[in-house]
């Protein structure tokens, strides 16, 4: 499992008319959370893309604990597990300061990006989890 956490700032857009972060902007989160989460093992979402492979979304869960609000800064930690065959699962934690607001999880599928074929994750994909995970022992 690998991990990391990228720090957002609350937009004013990002809240509706209760003045709290609207439910559907927590998955624009934790895409960025995920998109970082990717970028620090070196295997960046656009040259996964030019390698032939997309990572589409089967299933996103969320739970709200507590809202976040206009102009909180708040902590989107994401962790990646290793694929079970050609899904991949990654978790999310929201927090501000030591307080969780939301968890959630995101489930993907290796596809082909011409046809959108489902296929197994790129050996490089595969060992830099696996360095990860020695790492993180």
């Amino acid at each position: 499992m690998i991990g990391h956490t990228t720090n957002v700032r609350v937009r004013y857009r990002d809240t509706d008319q209760m003045g709290v972060v609207y439910h559907g902007v927590y998955l624009e989160f934790f895409e960025t959370g995920r998109t970082e989460l990717l970028r620090t093992c070196g295997m960046a979402y656009s040259n996964i893309e030019r390698g032939g492979l997309l990572l589409p979304v089967l299933e996103a869960t969320l739970q709200i604990q507590r809202p976040a609000r206009y102009d909180e800064l708040i902590a989107v930690t994401a962790t990646m597990h290793e694929p079970t065959g050609i899904r991949l699962l990654i978790q999310y934690q929201i927090h501000r300061g030591d307080l969780l607001l939301v968890s959630g999880s995101t489930t993907h599928v290796f596809t082909t990006a011409d046809g959108m074929k489902p296929v197994r994750p790129p050996a490089g994909f595969l060992e830099v989890l696996r360095q990860g995970n020695q790492s993180a022992s």
